[in-house]
């Protein structure tokens, strides 16, 4: 297996989703604890508690019929300075089967002033598959003066359903475009997240949340951005804030029919 590379699968197995193959080689760590109910967990770590110029990061994760999945992460994902311009990479890969439901919940990526980060997902999803898909990230490390100080950060993410893709987003910020932090960028925003819901058990709590947010007034003085947006089958949210936590109260609150869908609480660890 290459360096940094990883397999993980989820099958059903008497009634529970269980672990049935979880490998990868440094500097990608997969930890899979025990949980209470009948979905099982996956966190992704790295060796060094972070991301280093030219390291490769790649999952390939299976999720079989039947089963309910959660994949986080066991920290925010640190991208250290780049060195000549090498970019950190992560690519994650998940096919889920019939009647799979899938929450991709990691915590936010952070680059570091000097840093290139880019990261492809992947969703290839049965017609009878659910998924809840969370990708954010932070301006850096404020406290230290690295507001929006890395080079470069590249994302996009790609959902099909059966034969049909439902969902393509980019995002590229780029220092060599001008300076990332100007008012008509990211502006006096630290934070950045997107969610995606999309799959039969989603139907509902995405009409839900469109519902909500059409009702919502415009409030020029609030501290949050936010948008929703119709999916064939889900719904796109976009959210901005001042900070992390703001960002990530706001996510989990807009998501809080989650713990029901999976039998457990993915963010009971935080406070």
């Amino acid at each position: 297996m290459a360096p940094g590379h990883g397999e993980l699968e989820f099958t059903r197995v008497n009634g529970r989703t269980a672990v049935t193959r979880a490998m990868a080689s440094s500097p990608l760590r997969l930890l899979t604890p025990r949980g209470r109910g009948t979905s099982a967990r996956a966190f992704t770590s790295t060796f060094g508690g972070g991301l280093v110029a030219g390291d490769t990061v790649a999952l390939n994760v299976r999720a079989g019929a039947g089963t309910t999945c959660i994949l986080s992460t066991q920290a925010s994902t640190k991208v250290y300075r780049s060195t000549g311009g090498v970019p950190c990479v992560q690519r994650l890969y998940l096919g889920a089967g019939d009647g799979a439901t899938c929450v991709v919940a990691p915590d936010p990526v952070t680059c570091f002033a000097g840093a290139v980060y880019e990261q492809r997902q992947q969703f290839e999803l049965h017609a009878g598959a659910s998924l809840v898909m969370i990708d954010w990230i932070t301006s850096g490390r404020v406290a230290r003066g690295e507001r929006w100080a890395f080079d470069r950060y590249q994302t996009r993410a790609d959902i099909a359903v059966g034969d049909r893709q439902i969902f393509r987003d980019a995002l590229r910020l780029d220092a060599a475009e001008g300076p990332i932090a100007a008012e008509h960028r990211m502006g006096r925003c630290d934070c950045m997240g997107l969610a995606v819901l999309v799959g039969p058990r989603l139907e509902r709590p995405a009409a839900d949340l469109l519902d909500w947010a059409q009702s919502q007034p415009i409030r020029p003085d609030e501290e949050l951005i936010f948008s929703a947006s119709p999916l064939p089958g889900g719904a796109v949210l976009r959210v901005a804030g001042p900070t992390t936590e703001t960002v990530g109260r706001w996510l989990r609150g807009r998501l809080s029919f989650v713990p029901g869908l999976l039998g457990e609480d993915p963010w009971a660890r935080i406070s």
